[in-house]
């Protein structure tokens, strides 16, 4: 039998935690005048009381050694939690969402999505706008932390392959967690703050440089405004593009640039590859804007590098509805929402890392046909990649395509076209953003679908933030017997 006061104990202390964070969208919106100051203070009570409790109800056992088991819940359990206070401020406040929507909305937050059943934002409280960035903010990272901490214990997806980097956590989760939690911090506000001063350097203004700022470095989307960063074209763009940059690359390696060496961010394999990729597709588009859609360099460069960026980080920010250049940027946005940025930060989707393995064993797959009786292995930055994390990757891929592929039949059942199933389903999934079509495209939001379907896409959210395998195999009796 498992025992779950660890998992209730850390739990509830998150969840005090993200009550007390309610304190500052209602000092905002004390600031604005607005109403809603009393519904923050009202959910902030609510939520400090609740997961108070259960940490205090717990409080003996917190501090253990948690086994891998509790891991698996705390990982998946402490996600939905957190989405669900988090939707109360919604569900309560002046625009009196519906559950469903609000919800959605607050799992698009958490998990950094950046989905939103949300319209008018323009007029929206500024409290609750706030509150949707610090939600994207909490989201990216505690899913730094995750990847760097729990995954690699759990052996998810090929993740183990950054154990000795994420540091031997293994009987010492929690105390380990706090340190390297403490180290992303740091570097994780200096990003940014360096991110607002510099929206702030281009024009934006105060707040909206603060709420961009959060959103940017999480890779999260959110945007203040219907148009999202269409209302900031120009140099803000680039601001944008570099800091989502900033936050797709492994965190682990600015802690060890931190610590006086630079070597490994420059010689890791998936951060060349992430890199490459944005390099060769930002200019394919701009080639592509400049012959077939005769758009000038700058504007072509800087909408290429900016959406470019915005889709493969997983941010989901839209400057221009990109699906007018015509179908071959429709394609190539759609696949590059599939490839994602690097483990350990704050994207999202397969992470290109896990594309390397497979390229990896594909080619040394093919050397053996060639050679029979010879000895190929497949390595990874120079080390050679061990059969279990092999057997992860393959499983990884596996379920995402299943998913994606049930996912989207699940959609199309509950009366959406095949575009928007499709999108939706893979966007949800990659924890991407915008999908594609007229209604949850870069220029629509997702307020129009039916309930199922926003039901289904909200699981689809918490499954592909916590790469699938560990939110599955919490449905296996084996989980439960062992």
């Amino acid at each position: 039998m498992i025992d779950l006061r660890p998992v209730v104990y850390v739990i509830g202390l998150v969840v005090a935690i993200l009550g007390a964070t309610m304190l500052v969208p209602m000092l905002v919106d004390l600031y604005y005048g607005s109403p809603d100051w009393l519904v923050f203070l009202s959910t902030a009570t609510i939520t400090m009381v609740v997961g108070g409790s259960m940490s205090l109800a717990t409080a003996n056992t917190g501090r253990e050694g948690l086994t891998i088991q509790q891991i698996f819940l705390l990982t998946t359990l402490i996600w939905i939690a957190l989405a669900l206070f988090a939707a109360l401020p919604l569900y309560l406040g002046e625009i009196q969402a519906r559950p469903v929507d609000a919800i959605f909305e607050a799992m698009s937050g958490i998990t950094t999505t950046g989905s939103t059943v949300l319209e008018g934002l323009d007029d929206l409280p500024k409290g609750l706008l706030v509150w949707r960035s610090m939600l994207q903010w909490f989201g990216g990272i505690g899913i730094i932390v995750v990847a760097m901490v729990f995954l690699p214990e759990l052996r998810v997806g090929g993740m183990q392959i950054f154990r000795s980097e994420a540091f031997d956590t293994m009987g010492k989760v929690l105390p380990r967690a706090v340190d390297i939690a403490g180290r992303i911090s740091a570097i994780y506000v200096v990003f940014t703050l360096l991110n607002m001063i510099a929206y702030l350097a281009v024009g934006l203004p105060p707040f909206e440089a603060i709420n961009h700022a959060l959103t940017t470095i999480s890779t999260g989307g959110f945007s203040t405004h219907d148009a999202s960063m269409g209302e900031y074209q120009g140099a803000p763009e680039y601001v944008a593009a570099v800091f989502m940059v900033l936050g797709s690359l492994p965190f682990v390696r600015y802690i060890q640039m931190v610590q006086g060496t630079a070597r490994p961010l420059l010689v890791d394999p998936q951060v060349r590859a992430y890199l490459g990729v944005i390099l060769l597709m930002t200019l394919t588009m701009t080639l592509y804007r400049l012959v077939v859609n005769g758009d000038h360099f700058e504007h072509g460069f800087r909408e290429g590098v900016f959406n470019v960026t915005s889709i493969i980080s997983g941010t989901g920010y839209a400057s221009v509805d990109y699906q007018l250049w015509g179908p071959f940027p429709v394609v190539i946005f759609f696949f590059l929402g599939l490839i994602g940025g690097c483990a350990g930060s704050t994207a999202c989707s397969v992470k290109i890392f896990r594309y390397q393995l497979l390229f990896a064993a594909v080619r040394a797959q093919i050397r053996s046909v060639h050679a029979p009786h010879g000895m190929f292995t497949p390595r990874y930055n120079g080390r050679p990649v061990t059969e279990d994390i092999l057997s992860s990757v393959m499983a990884f891929f596996g379920m995402f395509i299943v998913s994606l592929g049930v996912l989207s039949v699940a959609l199309g059942m509950t009366g959406l076209d095949t575009v928007t199933a499709v999108s939706g389903a893979a966007t949800a999934l990659a924890n991407v953003g915008p999908g594609l079509g007229d209604r949850i495209g870069p220029a629509g939001n997702f307020e129009g679908l039916n309930d199922t379907a926003k039901w289904l896409l909200t699981l689809a959210m918490l499954v592909g933030r916590l790469e699938i395998l560990s939110v599955y195999v919490l449905f296996t009796l084996r989980f439960w017997r062992d």
